[in-house]
């Protein structure tokens, strides 16, 4: 069974996932909601249900740090506030990767993109795309140069901008779970939290096989490593399906690159997940350049 990159969080651990023979006797799944959207978690151990139940724990912790939906959230605060006091580790480990991917890909990969994001999002509900004006008189809101960030506290220097970390969260969530699982001994483990984690290989032997898309193409064989891929048209604000949820912060506009899937693989989810988002924005000359930055991660998919 290959296992295709999925908006949903699904957690498989030495278990039957989709009718591959199980190693243990017992399978434990459990299936609900998580980050927002469908989740399962399958494992087989004897302590499966402790073990699922911390899992789920540290979810919501980490959707507490993150999101954009809950209210008392600290990226939900640190945007209404505009500045953030003893932002949580998570919040800063998140924003390091963020920093670094900026500097990489020449300030295209840019998190305070997000008033902009507001605003594609408000006029496409209306049922048309935002004006030119009102695009130049959001652009003064984004720029990592005004994102001033200490262990004592992050402050924006500009009134109204605001954070999203949608190109980024999910890979660092899948990285926090692997990691918990791997305290509580468990291997060969895959954790899709829309971005993929393997912690050893499959528990029948291998690596698992992760499947880009649906053309029937080879798989990507993942083993120890993460995957992560993103498309300018992944998802859209039109119903046409044209403007893509991917904006260049140079522009204030979708991303205009040719590109349809970008996949990138690395040791730490959060990192791929936000090397695939930012190659969206790039050139080939100018993804090579990022990658070459970063020698732990890999492009293996780039369509």
């Amino acid at each position: 069974m290959l296992h295709s990159r999925r908006r949903f969080l699904t957690i498989a651990a030495a278990a039957s996932v989709a009718g591959l023979p199980a190693r243990a006797a017992s399978v434990t799944r459990w299936q609900g909601v998580a980050l927002g959207a469908n989740a399962s978690i399958h494992l087989a151990h004897p302590e499966a249900d402790r073990i699922i139940a911390k899992a789920l724990a540290e979810i919501a912790r980490l959707e507490q740090v993150f999101s954009l939906h809950r209210p008392d959230s600290a990226l939900v605060k640190l945007n209404a506030a505009g500045h953030l006091a003893a932002p949580p580790f998570e919040l800063l480990d998140c924003l390091g990767i963020c920093a670094a991917v900026h500097t990489a890909s020449g300030g295209a990969f840019d998190a305070t993109v997000q008033p902009l994001w507001a605003l594609h999002a408000r006029s496409y509900a209306k049922g048309h795309a935002p004006r030119e004006a009102e695009i130049m008189a959001t652009l003064p809101l984004v720029g990592w140069d005004a994102v001033q960030i200490s262990a004592a506290e992050i402050n924006f220097t500009r009134p109204g901008m605001a954070l999203t970390l949608n190109g980024v969260a999910q890979g660092v969530i899948a990285d926090r779970v692997a990691d918990l699982l791997a305290r509580e001994g468990l291997s060969d483990i895959l954790v899709n939290a829309g971005e993929f984690r393997a912690l050893g290989g499959h528990p029948n032997g291998g690596s698992w096989p992760i499947r880009l898309d649906d053309t029937g193409k080879t798989p990507v064989p993942l083993r120890n490593r993460a995957l992560a891929s993103s498309g300018p048209l992944g998802t859209v604000f039109d119903e046409a399906g044209r403007a893509g949820h991917i904006l260049d912060p140079r522009t204030g506009h979708p991303s205009a690159t040719k590109w349809k899937l970008i996949s990138v693989t690395d040791p730490r989810a959060g990192l791929a997940d936000a090397l695939s988002t930012a190659a969206c924005l790039l050139s080939r000359t100018e993804v090579d350049r990022m990658m070459a930055v970063f020698p732990t991660a890999e492009l293996v998919g780039l369509s």
